[in-house]
């Protein structure tokens, strides 16, 4: 019964998502080829909702679920990674139309041909979780 919570909150992002055409093929193709302003403005969007609930956490002392304390570490210093990997996660997400959370949207929607994108995204995690060793970070 914990877990409904949860449950019930993705279920609305999913809503939310699929309404404002967050999961559109469609629209995703015409951010990356700078022809809608559609996806920038969900980003931006988000982006400032962020920012603005991060402030209220910090400013308030807001304590998460279970009581504790919420604790948003200082950024580190270097930035190369952050380029790196989102340069990876951007190809894929041009490539393939939809990045991680609108994977399981599009499938709860019928959309059968993503199951391909979430075998690659499993993949691309077990990679990372066998190299992550190996890797910068």
């Amino acid at each position: 019964m914990k877990f409904i919570k949860y449950l019930l909150v993705g279920f609305v992002f999913g809503i939310v998502l699929t309404k404002s055409e967050a999961v559109s093929w469609y629209r995703i193709y015409e951010m990356f080829q700078f022809q809608s302003f559609h996806m920038y403005g969900i980003i931006g969007v988000a982006i400032a909702t962020g920012l603005i609930g991060i402030q209220i956490i910090k400013r308030k002392n807001i304590k998460d679920i279970n009581g504790e304390p919420i604790v948003i570490p200082d950024k580190d210093k270097g930035s190369a990674r952050y380029w790196i990997g989102g340069l990876f996660f951007g190809l894929g997400w041009a490539l393939v139309g939809c990045c991680p959370g609108p994977i399981f949207i599009l499938l709860g929607a019928g959309f059968w041909s993503v199951l391909l994108v979430l075998f690659g995204a499993l993949v691309g995690t077990f990679i990372y979780g066998v190299l992550k060793d190996k890797l910068w970070h």
